[in-house]
């Protein structure tokens, strides 16, 4: 599995693995379901949402390669 990057869109990201919801949730991010944050990337997420984006990657990138 490639891994993911700023600017994967937060859409690529949960059809991945839908459990990563929960790190956009733990920040703040509960418009999941809006189309447009599907659209969005994590870079342009985390800018709106005042959060590192270097730090989200990482986090979701640990968790996606600890199930593999």
């Amino acid at each position: 599995m490639a891994a993911i990057s700023k600017q994967t869109t937060i859409g690529e990201v949960l059809a991945i693995d839908i459990n990563t919801a929960q790190f956009f949730i733990n920040i703040g991010m509960h418009c999941l379901g809006c189309p447009h944050s599907q659209g969005e990337s994590i870079e342009e997420a985390c800018m709106v949402h005042g959060t590192n984006a270097d730090e989200l990657v990482t986090e979701i990138n640990n968790y996606l390669a600890s199930k593999a």
